[in-house]
């Protein structure tokens, strides 16, 4: 019987064999209208859950392939075939579409005073693409001392580095009608690089928030105040809610903890790269299963829906599988905690 250690065992070696090597142009608009039969093009995750049979999940663990198409193996050659198992460990292929970043989309959200998490906030980015706005969700108030912070994602508040240290932060973000000279709330202190090589864990960064801007820690619409401002461990079948700027309250469940993806991302020069993130939690929304996430939730919170603590930081998805950062690494890596006084 494969132990626990078996099982992750096996996954990083099968993302080290089918993730390592994803070009750039896999994740670009132009390549994404093409469908790839290489597995190193068409596997854009790896991770550990259960098995599925004709469209009916079993008790069985396998390790899960995470495909941008499902191909028939008759159209395949027996070298771009994924293995059946792994050293007698199963597998089973999933087709969740390919992982982007969720952070442009359209729908405009609101100006709130005091400031509060599951709301629209974002960066004005410098010349000369000063043209370019966005937003994504403000995730929590998170501390270090006496100090408040917004968290939400590297890509929301500094985009990898092309955004300053020291820069606004707004809210609403501009795209939602933030004005540039009312609306500051903060300002960017710190983020955790996404790197095109080697593995990632987390996309995330705060922002001090401003001396006089009054701040509501304790209330994220539709889920209220966290119940501590310890984490809760990630696990499969946990059910989990969030409020989002673009899709609001959403209810879900995980499928995976220790996923592997890949995910389209830009460094701090503006150059396309593809940043593999390890032992991600996958989410699905329930009932519909691609309803939990969309454009311009990047950086909510995870919430247990049991406990009603804090489990994951949302960065990215696909049209079927919401991806999050476990909380608790989040959170090592900024030197910070949760804050829900």
């Amino acid at each position: 019987m494969p132990s626990v250690t078996d099982y992750l065992s096996a996954k990083k070696a099968m993302s080290k064999r089918y993730l390592a090597k994803a070009s750039p142009l896999a994740f670009s608009t132009f390549a994404a209208t093409a469908a790839a039969t290489q597995p190193t093009q068409n596997v854009v995750g790896v991770g550990v859950g259960t098995k599925y049979v004709d469209g009916k999940e079993t008790k069985t663990q396998c390790i899960r392939f995470y495909v941008a198409n499902k191909i028939h193996k008759d159209a395949l050659t027996a070298k771009a075939l994924l293995p059946s198992e792994i050293d007698g460990i199963p597998t089973d292929v999933i087709v969740t579409g390919r992982f982007q970043l969720l952070n442009t989309a359209a729908n405009n959200k609101l100006k709130r005073r005091p400031i509060r998490p599951g709301t629209s906030v974002g960066f004005k980015i410098p010349p000369p693409n000063n043209n370019f706005v966005m937003a994504g969700t403000f995730g929590a108030v998170v501390k270090k001392g006496s100090q408040l912070y917004i968290l939400s994602n590297n890509h929301v508040l500094a985009e990898n580095g092309v955004v300053a240290l020291g820069a606004p932060i707004f809210q609403p973000g501009l795209l939602d009608g933030g004005q540039i000279a009312t609306d500051q709330v903060a300002k960017l202190t710190k983020f955790v690089e996404v790197k095109g090589t080697g593995s990632n864990k987390v996309d995330a960064a705060i922002a001090e928030i401003l001396a006089g801007i009054a701040v509501n820690s304790r209330h994220m619409p539709s889920v209220g105040k966290l119940s501590s401002t310890t984490p809760i461990a990630a696990a499969n079948d946990m059910l989990v809610m969030k409020t989002g700027r673009t899709t609001g309250h959403t209810r879900g469940k995980v499928v995976d903890t220790a996923a592997d993806v890949n995910v389209g991302f830009n460094d701090k020069n503006g150059n396309d790269i593809v940043g593999l993130f390890t032992d991600q939690i996958l989410i699905v929304g329930t009932p519909t299963p691609g309803g939990f996430s969309a454009g311009g939730d990047s950086g909510s919170l995870i919430v247990d829906r049991t406990t009603k603590r804090a489990t994951g930081l949302l960065f990215a998805g696909s049209s079927s599988h919401t991806v999050a950062n476990h909380i608790s690494d989040v959170l090592a890596a900024l030197g910070v905690t949760l804050e829900t006084a």
